[in-house]
């Protein structure tokens, strides 16, 4: 990027500065690089170079200490909040003392950023700290002045009770932008009433007040602007709930009425504030609202959705140009991975991660996703962030929207290293096109649903033409009876109405039925391959997570069906244990029976993330491996991958390995016995 000078009115921002240095005696760094470095931040940052002229003190104190040319290190931003915060009394003190820290340090964090002395990583993290120094440090004052007010909540053994702030979105996540809201949760462990103050208070008033004052500290505008804008909208009941909520009332939303986007909230949630105990109480109670025992693949159809009505909206308000909601923007980075964590997390415990870049590199690690589209993800995630930085960074805005007139397009290219906006846009666009092929390839409608209409045995199943016709189509499919077979479909039907089934498992059961017809008429034995696959139907139709699954990967159907088939065995185990479907998923693994090493590896991974004393848990995870692998045998003997000769052996492996194991946990835990 060449050197051209900035505008006349950012450069006299800094003539000004200059002027100020003249009179206190002091002078720029003899530094060659000092000098290019501040032309780019004053060309990209309005806010700096205004900052610095009317608080040219900051600036210099900046320059002095040497941080604008080093990284912080661990406790460094909380050290000199606290060494700012010393002594301060009031709440209009801890008001000013709280902005003119951000100030300063935003100027700093900025300064990195467009001067390329520090990566995205550093950036993200530097202003997510700030985030957390700034709420503990405001709390920290808060909390004993609410208590000198208005008494001390506690508990029943008398232990003071202290608010709980959950840190959502990219604040939770770590991954906090240049001028984002906050979005915060507050809660606290037990309800009760506070005694001894001037009225007998409720716990809930307390917090409710404790948190008003929380987020008038960060959130409230002074001449010395503000710290945070500070969202509460996530919480329970949104606007209309109370501001803080206890544990029990928390866990009762979301065991009952929570909505299904708010679960995928709930995968960003950071304790940033409260007691380790509480913490520990609050998250635990959380963790099966987000990540369920099975894999959840009603996520796919949840977020497919959520993107639909995000998608109409921007297309209303003409949005395009948005690079964090707009087609191929950030969002769409971020709905892959959750997506992916909300389907497995509850199943693979590493995968309950906040930070995207991180579940991405679990995506590709466990080949979920090709490495190659994981690594463009990647790419575009972190040039899009830089993008949204530095389109934030001009004037301390929250904006997402790509500038549309000629100088601040020129800004936001030569931001970027570029030098003009169309070299700058040839990038920018190639990126959104492949988070936008990445998201629709994750995202596509399953075949079942694209492909049922044309599905010629449908009619069969939705029974809406006449019957002979029906067992014509049923006798040209190749069904020995075609009137046993429709006979036994429609009674299979009536049965899910006699159920109860809600309306949405009808509709999957009207996207997954006519791909049963079709491949069970394809297999050597039609009729008992439709029966027994109807018999595993009839044993998972209530259960919505297995109808979600198999709607939207039609291949386990197909792998069901196929080795139903061949042996009334495998039907009987799945229909006996549901949770083997999950093993359909991978060809790969469902056709290649694992040898010792692989297995022990497997079980390894099984019991990592399960409480070393939950005997009975333990025994669960052990249950289901030993099913897993007989499973994988069966399919790979089913369908001659293996030789009959080696059948025995691949059983008594998996018989072996898991009896050591049982014998090992067992002694484990008597060894764990007072």
């Amino acid at each position: 990027m060449s050197d051209a000078p900035s505008d006349s009115l950012t450069e006299s921002h800094w003539q000004d500065w200059l002027d100020w240095a003249v009179e206190q005696g002091l002078t720029p760094p003899n530094d060659p690089e000092f000098e290019p470095a501040r032309r780019r931040v004053w060309e990209a940052s309005e806010y700096v170079a205004i900052s610095a002229a009317r608080h040219p003190a900051d600036l210099a104190e900046l320059i002095a200490s040497g941080d604008l040319a080093r990284t912080y290190g661990a406790g460094d931003l909380a050290a000199r909040l606290d060494a700012r915060l010393d002594g301060v009394a009031d709440e209009t003190a801890l008001h000013k003392a709280l902005r003119l820290f951000r100030r300063r340090e935003m100027m700093r964090i900025i300064w990195r950023d467009i001067a390329g002395l520090a990566p995205l990583e550093e950036t993200l993290e530097d202003l997510s700290e700030l985030a957390d120094v700034c709420i503990r440090g405001a709390l920290d004052r808060l909390y004993p002045w609410t208590c000198a007010e208005l008494g001390t909540p506690r508990d029943a053994s008398g232990r003071p009770l202290h608010l709980l702030v959950l840190a959502m979105g990219k604040l939770g996540a770590r991954e906090l932008n240049l001028s984002s809201d906050i979005d915060l949760i507050l809660a606290f462990a037990q309800p009760g009433t506070i005694e001894g103050g001037r009225r007998p208070l409720s716990h809930e008033q307390f917090f409710v007040r404790l948190g008003q004052r929380l987020v008038q500290a960060l959130a409230n505008k002074t001449v010395d602007g503000f710290v945070f804008r500070v969202d509460t909208r996530l919480r329970p009941f949104g606007e209309v709930g109370p501001l803080a909520m206890s544990f029990q009332a928390m866990e009762d939303y979301y065991q009952s009425q929570a909505r299904e986007w708010e679960r995928y909230a709930m995968i960003k949630a950071r304790p940033v504030a409260g007691d380790p105990d509480d913490i520990e109480q609050l998250m635990s109670m959380l963790r099966p609202f987000v990540y369920r025992r099975y894999l959840d693949f009603g996520a796919f159809e949840s977020l497919r959705e959520l993107k639909r009505l995000i998608a109409k909206e921007l297309y209303r308000r003409g949005m395009d140009a948005n690079i964090k909601l707009g087609p191929g923007g950030i969002r769409e980075i971020e709905f892959i991975g959750q997506a992916f964590q909300l389907v497995r997390g509850g199943r693979d415990p590493e995968l309950q991660v906040r930070p995207i870049r991180t579940v991405l590199a679990l995506l590709a690690q466990r080949e979920l996703m090709p490495a190659e589209a994981v690594a463009q993800l990647d790419a575009a995630y972190v040039f899009l962030r830089l993008v949204e930085n530095r389109l934030q960074a001009h004037r301390d805005q929250q904006t997402h929207r790509l500038p549309d007139d000629g100088p601040g397009q020129l800004r936001l290219a030569r931001s970027m290293g570029y030098a003009d906006w169309a070299s700058f846009a040839v990038d920018l666009n190639a990126h959104r096109h492949l988070v936008q092929e990445q998201f629709d390839a994750v995202f596509a409608l399953p075949a079942t649903e694209t492909e049922v209409e044309d599905a010629p045995l449908s009619a069969v199943w939705h029974g809406d033409r006449d019957p002979a016709h029906e067992l014509e189509l049923l006798e040209r499919a190749g069904f020995a009876d075609p009137e046993g077979v429709r006979t036994r479909v429609q009674q299979f039907r009536e049965s899910c109405v006699r159920k109860g089934l809600s309306t949405r498992g009808h509709e999957r059961l009207g996207l997954i039925m006519p791909h049963v017809l079709c491949v069970a008429a394809g297999c050597a034995h039609p009729d008992p391959a439709l029966e027994r696959v109807l018999r595993v139907m009839e044993a998972i139709v209530r259960r919505s997570a297995y109808l979600a699954m198999l709607a939207e990967h039609p291949l386990i159907l197909t792998h069901l069906i196929q080795l139903s088939s061949l042996s009334p065995w495998f039907a009987d185990q799945i229909g006996r244990h549901p949770l083997l479907l999950d093993e359909l998923l991978d060809p790969r693994r469902l056709y290649a029976p694992l040898r010792r090493e692989s297995l022990e590896a497997e079980l390894d991974a099984l019991l990592a993330h399960v409480d070393a004393e939950d005997l009975e848990q333990q025994m669960e995870r052990l249950h289901q491996f030993a099913q897993g692998n007989q499973l994988r045998v069966a399919a790979a003997d089913l369908t001659a991958t293996i030789s009959l000769m080696v059948v025995s052996d691949y059983l008594t492996e998996i018989a072996e390995v898991a009896v050591r194991r049982v014998l090992d946990l067992s002694h484990a835990h008597l060894a764990l016995r007072p």
